[in-house]
């Protein structure tokens, strides 16, 4: 049961948070803060007190688990708030943090609430509470800015980056960093110093000295409600911090806690903290899978993988194995393939170290884990194979035979095709049992998405085996079941082919785009098939349409792109034209293929003005096609749950997480609303092929007619 525990020594009450495994705040262990602060205050046999945290962490924060049990902010109230003030910052005894580990969000601010504080190396401070949608609930928009000064305060909060103890030390957060064995003892003699009167008592909230003089506190806010607008425009809770941090400068803590309060409230019950709550737990539960993680089955450990391709992708696959500590064989064709591929590996780890990420001897210690390779010798010492050669059918099967011949028979054989059935590359072996998609998205090093595809034949086992290699290699996996393009690239397809049509139809391109992009996405769909290349968008999109030809959209733009060789950003055009920094701009020379493309398509004759159509018209043209294919793979059971494909559409697509998925950004908008638009527009497209593209499924139309939301259908777990 999470609480709290309380031992005097020598004069000093220790109080200790227990709630592993970080000691959340959940509403017992405040209520045991209070009871014991109460008891500490009030004892004659304490001096001073001390608040740390069990199990060598002090606090990462609130429980989020509250957030989705309670409404209106997840119980936090005014309550809590007086009891900060008036039992630890301002009661008749003196409190000083022992923190190890971690200080974030309400752990931060039970921290800066203190009179002082000592960690340990390594520590970490932060107020993250933005990444949730909502505001600092516990006094941080008053008392970091009035520790570290307004600018750093502003920065922390806005952008949820936490500082390390050197910096808190440097900025004054923290007052002595100590080692592990010394922190207690430490933080004792502190508080029993401040109670003696040979330290000052310092209560935050009513410090003046690190803050910004009045008339350079507001031009500095004002700046980051700019800065703020430009970047987020969509968020409201990054305002309403800087509201209740405004109010504070201007009227004093005491009165900015309230409007804290207040501005927490307002953030807590907006969409965006729903979404973004919701994104938080789908994204921890998609290790959880049905019949595989509660089946009794231990990882087996991967320590050497083979990756076959050294292009963009296999190299970027190596790197994160490299990265994560797994050694790697990468196999090319020949040499000169093969030293490109050695020299993009270099150059991402180099990237690094320029970055500040990783220091050159670690990045040097990370080369040295490849290995080379033109040929299989070797490959019988390999736990997993990750292919990824070209996508052709013929030679991916070519290649699997030989894995099978020449790896262990306990090798996991694996490919990364965003769209090729698995059972088909697989198809001249005769393991079916180890044989599974790893579909990772470019730079497979950085984007954060594993898509791990099994078949109705892969074994249990080795499905645990790539979660756990998941998690050593840093991606967030979602296992999805076996069809042409799996969920990503199959629910999106009709994302770029919605758009294509709009062009088509008279609508411009780049408008298409700026309406895309305001919607949340990291770009549009245009600047997108830029930045992956025409050519591989031609490619996906012909498996695309022959897998699904009923409700394909055939894009000509593309083809035309193609002829030209106006392939995107590696070849200097495309949609854009490109400047030597790949800085895209409008190129009038798209205009001749545009219009060959709308006369090839009969939607749009040049003699009439295109359709009239809103910004929330073109991108719910765009999107909610998208939404009804990504009913289907709900209701084909693709994805065990609704909640795996979110994480998969913002993790691997960029849809904006504030609008927390793809699924639940539908249910928001609603099922009846979403069909009564398809179906409208399948009505205008009568009698013509188009019609099938926007034609609803069965399983948003039953949604819609029963009122459910489309997040609550059964999944994989049920059908695979």
């Amino acid at each position: 049961m999470p609480g709290t525990q309380m031992d005097v020594q020598n004069g000093v009450a220790v109080i200790s948070l227990h709630n592993p495994p970080v000691n959340a705040l959940h509403p017992s262990v405040l209520q045991g803060l209070f009871n014991h602060l109460r008891e500490a205050q009030a004892r004659p046999d304490v001096k001073a007190v001390v608040i740390t945290g069990a199990n060598g962490r002090f606090c990462a924060g609130f429980d989020i688990n509250q957030f989705v049990q309670a409404s209106g902010g997840g119980g936090i109230d005014d309550r809590i708030n007086e009891s900060f003030c008036d039992l630890i910052e301002s009661g008749p005894k003196p409190t000083v943090a022992a923190v190890q580990t971690m200080a974030l969000g309400g752990g931060c601010e039970l921290a800066l609430a203190c009179n002082a504080r000592v960690c340990t190396p390594g520590t970490s401070f932060g107020l993250p509470e933005l990444q949730l949608g909502i505001i600092p609930g516990f006094g941080g928009t008053q008392r970091l800015p009035r520790t570290v000064g307004l600018q750093k305060a502003v920065e922390m909060m806005l952008t949820s980056t936490p500082i390390k103890d050197r910096a808190a030390l440097k900025l004054g957060l923290v007052d002595a960093v100590v080692p592990a064995a010394q922190l207690l003892e430490a933080a004792k003699q502190m508080a029993l110093d401040i109670a003696a009167g040979k330290r000052a008592r310092v209560q935050t909230l009513y410090r003046t000295d690190k803050l910004e003089a009045l008339g350079e506190a507001l031009p500095i806010l004002h700046f980051a409600r700019e800065q703020t607008v430009k970047r987020a425009r969509h968020l409201t809770h990054p305002l309403l911090c800087l509201d209740a941090i405004q109010y504070g400068i201007e009227h004093g803590g005491r009165a900015g806690l309230q409007k804290e309060v207040e501005c927490f409230a307002a953030a807590a019950a907006l969409d965006t903290h729903k979404a973004l709550v919701h994104i938080f737990f789908a994204q921890r539960s998609t290790k959880k899978i049905k019949g595989v993680t509660d089946a009794g089955l231990r990882p087996r450990p991967i320590k050497r993988v083979a990756v076959l391709g050294g292009g963009l992708m296999g190299s970027g696959i190596a790197t994160a194995c490299v990265l994560a500590g797994i050694e790697v064989l990468l196999k090319e064709v020949n040499q000169k393939f093969l030293d490109a591929g050695l020299g993009r590996i270099q150059s991402n780890l180099t990237s690094r170290v320029k970055k500040g990420r990783m220091t050159e001897s670690a990045a040097k210690a990370a080369m040295s884990l490849v290995q080379g390779a033109l040929d299989y010798t070797g490959f019988g010492n390999v736990d997993m194979v990750v292919e990824a050669a070209i996508e052709d059918v013929k030679i991916k099967q070519e290649i699997f035979a030989e894995l099978e011949r020449c790896c262990r028979k306990d090798a996991i054989l694996s490919t990364n095709t965003s769209t090729i059935n698995i059972e088909l590359v697989g198809a001249k072996t005769t393991c079916p049992d180890r044989i599974l998609g790893a579909h990772f998205f470019s730079p497979a090093h950085i984007m954060p998405l594993l898509e791990i595809v099994r078949t109705n034949a892969t074994s249990k086992q080795v499905i645990l085996d790539t979660l756990e290699l998941s998690t050593k290699i840093k991606k967030t996996p979602v296992v999805v079941g076996n069809c042409t393009g799996f969920a990503v690239n199959r629910v999106f397809f009709p994302y770029t082919q919605a758009a294509c049509m709009l062009v088509d139809m008279g609508l411009d391109p780049y408008r298409i785009d700026k309406i895309v992009a305001g919607f949340g996405m990291p770009m549009g769909p245009f600047r997108l098939s830029d930045l992956v290349g025409a050519d591989v968008g031609l490619h996906v999109g012909k498996n695309i349409i022959d897998s699904f030809p009923e409700r394909s959209y055939p894009a000509r733009i593309i083809q035309l792109l193609n002829e030209h060789k106006r392939l995107g950003e590696k070849s200097g055009r495309g949609f854009y034209k490109y400047d030597a920094r790949r800085r895209a701009a409008p190129d009038a020379d798209l205009v001749p293929l545009v219009q060959q493309s709308r006369k090839d398509a009969g939607l749009y004759k040049e003699s009439s003005p295109p359709p009239k159509m809103s910004d929330q018209d073109i991108a719910e043209f765009i999107f909610f096609p998208v939404v009804n294919e990504g009913c289907r793979v709900i209701d084909e059971g693709i994805v065990e749950k609704a909640a795996d494909l979110d994480v998969a559409m913002v993790m691997g697509m960029g849809f904006p997480a504030f609008r927390g998925g793809l699924i639940f950004w539908a249910d928001l908008v609603g099922a009846d609303y979403i069909c009564k638009r398809l179906s409208g527009w399948a009505q205008q497209f009568s009698g013509s092929p188009l019609a099938g593209f926007f034609k609803p499924c069965a399983y948003l139309e039953a949604s819609a007619r029963q009122g459910t939301k489309l997040s609550a259908g059964k999944g994989a777990a049920s059908k695979l």
